[in-house]
């Protein structure tokens, strides 16, 4: 599968740091099992929906299912979480009125990113709305859809492509992540969006073509190929430093705002850094001045579980020294084995989901402010009386 220079999902961090996308490209590009996963979880999702709306055989179904289910990636869990993608993409078409739905369109982003390209997952048109719709399948890192980038440069490459034929107000883009269950939207003027891409979005992506401009280090930086041998994020994460021996009471309102905005990317960036060395010097037998490689401590594991049990039971031991009674599995595991459909269906009733630890976010997440009316509301609406 190709990819362009400046792809639509790593648009925040070209946008924000315009050299980057060419020192990227001096970087291997590499895969791991959570990037094949949604993969495969995308073509699931997709052939699902292609059924539900009857846009496929079921000869080909069947066929393409059968395929799907032989990778060895696929589960149960995963399964549901594509039927529930599918169940809320009917729910946002039942909303419409008699929309038009694209699924998989391919979007030409070219009037506003040299070769620009990209794949939108659905696509909906009606009522002079242009509703996109993008499934995270990770549970690494929550997407938010707030001024979401990738979603941005989707939504002005569709109202190119459909605005001949569909009269279009207002663009709502929805990111649908099922396994932390996030579903999060933003809406914006199509007026508006038009003008972001002509002015900032233009110019921006042409400078990050080109690899000119000056490298700005931030919370884009996070997916970054060179983020560990970056000289303008080291520098911008040792701003910190000067902070290290200060007394928290002492500081003033914006110190503490300032490190709260960057304390978990630079907690992201210390941890990336370690690995990175780690790697160097186990895979390349690299020497950092000052440190050695040397066997981490562990931990004893059972070699033989079974000849274990089969040794001790021989003993005039009690067995509740080395047995446990079984025990109902935890809620995860539960649905990864039966599948989260199946467990809402039959034990839903029965789990709760409490309220969690209090954090700071920015303004503009869409929970309710803690210490609120909305907060309050929340709190309650599951007590009878």
């Amino acid at each position: 599968m190709s990819h362009a220079l400046l792809s639509p999902s790593g648009a925040s961090r070209w946008l924000a740091c315009t050299p980057s996308a060419r020192l990227e490209e001096t970087f291997a590009s590499t895969t791991n099992s959570a990037a094949e996963e949604g993969t495969l979880a995308h073509a699931l999702s997709e052939l699902y929906l292609r059924s539900h709306l009857k846009l496929i055989s079921t000869v080909n179904f069947k066929a393409e299912l059968r395929r799907l289910k032989a990778n060895a990636l696929y589960n149960s869990e995963m399964d549901g979480y594509c039927v529930d993608y599918v169940d809320f993409i009917t729910e946002k078409l039942n909303e419409l009125k008699s929309p038009s739905i694209f699924i998989e369109e391919k979007i030409d982003l070219t009037a506003y990113v040299p070769d620009g390209f990209g794949t939108a997952d659905c696509v909906m048109i009606a009522d002079h709305i242009l509703d996109l719709n993008d499934l995270k399948y990770g549970k690494g890192v929550l997407v938010e859809a707030h001024e979401n980038k990738q979603m941005m440069l989707y939504a002005l490459g569709a109202l190119k492509k459909f605005s001949l034929l569909y009269e279009i107000g207002l663009v709502r883009m929805t990111i649908y992540q099922p396994r932390l269950g996030n579903y999060s939207s933003y809406e914006i003027e199509a007026e508006e969006l038009i003008l972001w891409g002509d002015t900032y979005v233009k110019p921006k992506a042409q400078m990050a073509y080109n690899g000119e401009g000056e490298y700005c280090a931030g919370g884009h930086c996070k997916f970054c190929k060179a983020k560990t041998t970056c000289k303008a994020l080291a520098d911008y994460n040792m701003e910190l430093a000067k902070y290290v021996f200060e007394d928290p009471n002492k500081l003033t309102d914006e110190d503490i705002s300032a490190i709260l905005e960057k304390a978990a990317d630079f907690k992201t960036w210390l941890a990336n850094i370690q690995e990175y060395a780690l790697a160097e010097a186990t895979l390349r037998q690299k020497k950092w001045p000052g440190f050695k490689l040397v066997a981490g401590r562990s931990n004893c594991v059972y070699a033989n579980p079974t000849a274990i049990m089969e040794t001790l039971q021989k003993t005039k031991l009690d067995k509740s020294l080395y047995l446990t009674e079984p025990k109902l599995l935890g809620i995860g595991a539960l649905e990864k084995n039966i599948g989260k459909s199946e467990v809402d269906k039959l034990v839903g009733s029965y789990i709760i989901k409490p309220a969690g630890a209090a954090t700071l976010v920015p303004e503009w997440d869409k929970r309710p402010e803690l210490n609120s009316s909305e907060s309050a509301a929340l709190a309650f609406e599951n007590i009878q009386i």
